[in-house]
């Protein structure tokens, strides 16, 4: 019986201590290996390069339909890009001209 309530004792003494290490633990183990840790670092440098490389096509996709909009302007319109778009919409052709169809 005195056996029992000793380790009784030294069970509740050191259950804390051992509860503050376990809680320790689960938090160093997600700052290393969680979504947010460091070892997950190296991918978010890795989807960032490639975000960027992505924005830098997409500015210049954007800067390229902008020079196109400038040119379809109604006050200064481009007499080349209005043919183009009605050639290439309508199929529209000038009757001395021939068309070689590229598929």
């Amino acid at each position: 019986m005195k056996a029992t309530a000793q380790l009784f004792n030294l069970l509740r003494s050191v259950a804390g201590r051992a509860l503050a290490i376990a809680i320790i633990g689960v938090f160093a183990s997600y700052a290393l290996f969680g979504n947010n840790g460091v070892l997950a670092w190296g991918d978010y440098s890795r989807r960032l390069d490639e975000k960027r490389q992505e924005l830098a096509l997409l500015k210049e996709e954007k800067a390229q339909l902008a020079n196109r909009v400038a040119l379809l302007h109604p006050r200064n319109a481009n007499p080349d890009m209005v043919d183009e778009l009605v050639r290439r919409d309508l199929g529209l052709a000038q009757p001395d001209e021939v068309i070689i169809p590229l598929d």
